[in-house]
């Protein structure tokens, strides 16, 4: 004979067991809901005093198991497949974002990989420009040396040159005549410039060298009727300067403009006669100031 705790036990043990069921299968909550709604009835009838049959009939229902209902099952299966089919595709759709995530990812590195080596090459690059302009810079700054040191060299092979031609040119003569190539010069071109005084000078040393005239200075000078300051007396009187002696000095020391003149006159201070002895008899060469040079 079944008592009121028993009956009690077995209930629970039925909901219990209904609960598992209902978390495994997920859909069988109208079954739950309808034994629920008897075990409560029965226990309704039991403490109202129904007695033995009341009890016998609830051992009775207790006992027996509720029948199911085949398209309930067949339902509650489809519904399983579905469940299971929603998870794969979860699990498919979870897997398809990944993959993309993880590809986007990679497109992003490599978009960031390609902007590093467009960068690196574009560094390289100026880097590479900077060195060629460098290394152009210094062959130029190079090639401009060697030019500057080339004429440097041509500079001073020039010089050399002239210093030689100079010594070559250069006469030496003694006190005397020098005396008296600085006195004919200041007297015959002390208004002069720089150059007028060396020709006139030029003139007095081709004539020693000539061979035509007097070996010395002296005797160029005074031979008769030569140069109109040793006639009229004036070559004793001049004061000669410091600039005069400087241009007879670089006449001494080979400094020539003369074109080998053996002759020069003022023609605006000349007698005619002289002035027609020139023209006829002689090679013009050049004038220079006031002065016409003759050969």
């Amino acid at each position: 004979m079944l008592t009121l705790r028993s009956i009690l036990q077995q209930i629970c043990q039925f909901f219990r067991g209904m609960a598992v069921k209902v978390t495994k299968r997920m859909y069988r909550s109208s079954a739950v809901f309808m034994t629920g709604a008897a075990v409560i009835t029965v226990v309704a009838f039991t403490s109202t005093g129904f007695g033995s049959g009341g009890r016998n009939a609830l051992t009775a229902f207790a006992e027996t198991p509720a029948p199911k209902d085949a398209a309930e099952e067949e339902h509650v299966e489809d519904e399983e497949t579905v469940a299971k089919a929603n998870v794969q595709i979860t699990l498919t759709d979870a897997k398809i974002q990944a993959q993309q995530l993880a590809g986007n990812l990679l497109v992003k590195q490599v978009i960031e990989k390609q902007e590093l080596e467009k960068d690196s090459l574009a560094q390289i690059k100026l880097i590479n420009t900077q060195i060629a302009m460098e290394n152009e810079a210094k062959r130029q700054a190079e090639e401009a040396a060697k030019k500057a040191e080339e004429e440097r060299k041509a500079a001073e092979e020039a010089a050399r040159k002239a210093e030689e031609e100079k010594a070559a040119h250069a006469t030496a003569v003694n006190q005397d005549d020098y005396q008296v190539l600085l006195k004919i010069v200041q007297a015959e071109a002390g208004v002069c410039d720089d150059k007028g005084k060396i020709l006139v000078a030029n003139v007095i040393l081709n004539r020693v060298k000539s061979g035509k005239f007097p070996d010395t200075v002296r005797g160029v000078v005074y031979s008769p009727s030569q140069f109109s300051p040793v006639s009229n007396g004036s070559i004793n009187t001049v004061k000669v300067t410091e600039n005069t002696k400087a241009c007879v000095d670089r006449a001494l020391s080979g400094e020539d403009y003369s074109d080998g003149a053996l002759y020069f006159m003022n023609r605006r201070g000349s007698r005619s006669g002289a002035v027609r002895w020139f023209d006829s008899r002689l090679t013009y060469l050049f004038q220079h100031g006031n002065h016409e040079f003759f050969k």
